[in-house]
């Protein structure tokens, strides 16, 4: 019985770790920007599940963040890493790296609105390779990190 207790623990941490989900997102509107030629406005959500993170990524446009729920912690090549809560903002540029993009918490969701300046039909979101750009990426939180 007792060999088994670590392999029961081996099977809940790595259970645990498939079951992690990818941030849901969720177009609200696109609207072109007449008076910018080949522009548009793109406002969405991201929901992240507890623990949950983005692959390093760039989006070639003006991201205005605005924290609706939860912790959102966010790093720009170059930056600090800050660490977002309801009512608070953060913004990315054309030319930014997004090194960072994770729900601080294991145990919450976290949720937040995106408006985004961009050219018209781009994707809103364009991995970038980490290791070719020399970025290092923070680890995700420990397990019981709120």
């Amino acid at each position: 019985m007792k060999a088994l207790q670590p392999m029961s623990i081996l099977v809940f941490l790595v259970a645990g770790a498939l079951n992690a989900q990818d941030a849901k997102v969720t177009p609200l509107m696109s609207k072109d920007l007449a008076e910018c030629p080949g522009k548009e406005g793109e406002m969405i959500t991201v929901v992240y599940p507890p623990g949950a993170s983005d692959p390093v990524h760039r989006h070639n446009a003006h991201a205005f963040v605005y924290a609706l729920e939860g912790s959102i912690v966010m790093q720009l090549k170059g930056g600090q890493e800050v660490t977002l809560t309801p009512g608070q903002t953060f913004y990315e540029g054309p030319g930014d790296i997004h090194t960072v993009g994770r729900n601080a918490s294991t145990t919450q969701s976290a949720k937040f609105v995106v408006f985004l300046i961009k050219d018209k039909g781009a994707p809103v979101l364009i991995p970038v390779n980490p290791t070719a750009l020399g970025v290092s990426v923070s680890p995700k939180p420990k397990s019981g990190r709120k």
